[in-house]
């Protein structure tokens, strides 16, 4: 058999710029949580519905998990993105509003959760705008970033975030450093953070839902994430932290975070940084550089 390839790759960017991150820092750390709540359970089984225990685990965000992650963060003075389904919003509106309250940048990540397919365009543009007219009518907020629900996107939806103001995406694994996505017209999209993957969360702590296999213990993960992280500082990169409430939310794992966070800001040398600060300061070298 045959198999057919695209005579032009998805994905059409320049290599990442080396452009230096500010106060002389080594590398950047961008905290982002993923706020799907009971929309990670619904999207993709809808016959979950009615599944009241599976349905608890998204539930977990707005009884426990949201609420402890933000007196963490408050208490070590740390900002981060919450990328938030506007269903989630619209169902959760007090734990959303509370994010706001406590000045983190909140997202775009979809209205349902719905995975993004270049064949369903049309129903794609109506998630996006559903979920801003949400995120404006329910928090005040316009969200300049998204993340795209279950890490998939395309040129044409690309494109159109742009057109309807995203500044940055947060999805793709092809680098680590930001860059800007070249589109299949030869016009300029959005600028990527680039996800790496072993910043997963879900990858230890929820997997075993489907799966059988088992949680991964704390020493794992902190092995992974430090060894992740000692090598993105030494390449000078960007480690970008795809977190879920319902996962880190949960007691040990909050403590994994917390070890990992203190041990980057032990070295006094990263920035750690919301996805809009780290947007704005590319596009300001970029201008720049274009100068």
């Amino acid at each position: 058999m045959t198999v057919e390839y695209p005579t032009r790759p998805g994905n059409l960017a320049d290599p990442a710029p080396e452009f230096p991150w500010p106060s002389g820092a080594r590398c950047a750390v961008f905290p982002g949580f993923d706020v799907d709540a009971e929309s990670a359970w619904l999207e993709y089984a809808p016959g979950n519905t009615d599944r009241m225990v599976t349905l608890s685990f998204g539930g977990y965000e707005v009884r426990a998990g949201v609420p402890k992650i933000l007196e963490y963060l408050r208490a070590v003075e740390i900002k981060a993105t919450f990328f938030i389904p506007g269903w989630v919003v619209d169902t959760h509106p007090k734990m959303c509003e509370a994010i706001v309250k406590d000045g983190h940048e909140v997202g775009h990540h979809g209205y349902t959760h719905k995975r993004p397919e270049p064949a369903d365009f049309a129903a794609d543009k109506e998630e996006i705008d559903r979920a801003l007219d949400t995120l404006k009518r329910v928090l005040g907020v316009v969200p300049v970033g998204y993340r795209a629900p279950s890490g998939e996107n395309y040129s044409e939806l690309l494109g159109y975030l742009r057109d309807r103001g995203i500044l940055y995406s947060s999805s793709f694994r092809d680098d680590i450093r930001p860059y800007r996505h070249k589109l299949r017209d030869g016009s300029k999209g959005p600028i990527e953070l680039p996800i790496n993957l072993s910043f997963d969360d879900w990858l230890y702590g929820l997997s075993q839902r489907f799966s059988p296999r088992p949680m991964f213990p704390k020493e794992h993960v902190l092995s992974i994430w430090n060894g992740e992280f000692d090598q993105t500082r030494e390449w000078g990169g960007l480690v970008t932290m795809v977190m879920h409430p319902q996962v880190t939310g949960r007691p040990m794992r909050m403590g994994i975070m917390r070890d990992f966070l203190a041990r980057v800001r032990s070295f006094g040398d990263v920035w750690i940084a919301t996805g809009r600060e780290l947007a704005e300061h590319y596009i300001a070298h970029e201008k720049a550089a274009a100068g």
